[in-house]
């Protein structure tokens, strides 16, 4: 180990080098862009996959409802129940910080 130096090894790419290097680069490039055979069907019809994920299509429209939207009674009487209940846990959080 004694006595050596690291130099840095240059590479010079002319003629043949270069052009099989760029052969090379093109061809890593071009393969991102090609599609597996197998995902050809038969028929030659490549299609898109079939969805399997479970989750509902975006263009899908939802089933109609069975009710429809709450009455203005029905909607005040649920608003004062949630003010009641947030009013009584404050006052909980407020005697039990004393």
């Amino acid at each position: 180990m004694r006595g050596r130096r690291l130099s840095i090894v240059r590479v010079s790419l002319s003629g043949r080098g270069a052009r099989a290097a760029w052969i090379v680069l093109l061809a890593a490039a071009l393969g991102g862009c090609s599609i597996p055979l197998a995902d050809i069907g038969s028929s030659g019809e490549g299609g898109p996959p079939k969805d399997t994920s479970g989750f509902p299509v975006v263009t899908a429209l939802p089933a109609p409802r069975d009710q429809g939207a709450l009455q203005p009674a029905e909607r005040s009487k649920i608003q004062n129940e949630l003010i009641a209940a947030r009013d009584a846990q404050a006052a909980a959080a407020a005697a039990a910080a004393k």
